[in-house]
């Protein structure tokens, strides 16, 4: 996997570029910004108000990797676009499942 992800003993850091109100709940690959930092994009349909689109963002991810919704915190980007989340479990587990989500 390229380096939107980061892994540590206990975890996972995942850089996001989330698009709230984006016509359905989707996560659609990897990007690469201006700077050459790689994120993954994600799209929900919730709005970006009182926190609908980070909730949203952290069911979409629950779900597609089966985890609990408890194991994602959202560290930084609270208002922003761009996030980085905690993700709680196996590092090698779970960027197993998001290799085999963002897969073309």
């Amino acid at each position: 996997m390229n380096s939107a992800g980061k892994i540590f003993d206990d975890h996972i850091r995942l850089a996001v570029r989330l698009t709230p109100n984006g016509g359905r709940d989707a996560i659609d690959g990897f990007e690469a910004d201006a700077e050459g930092a790689c994120h993954i994009k994600v799209r929900v349909t919730a709005i970006p108000e009182k926190g609908k689109a980070n909730k949203a963002l952290i069911a979409l991810l629950s779900k597609a990797l089966c985890i609990p919704k408890s194991s994602i915190q959202l560290v930084s980007g609270d208002t922003s676009r761009k996030k980085i989340l905690r993700i709680d479990g196996d590092p090698k587990e779970l960027m197993e499942r998001l290799e085999k989500l963002l897969k073309p």
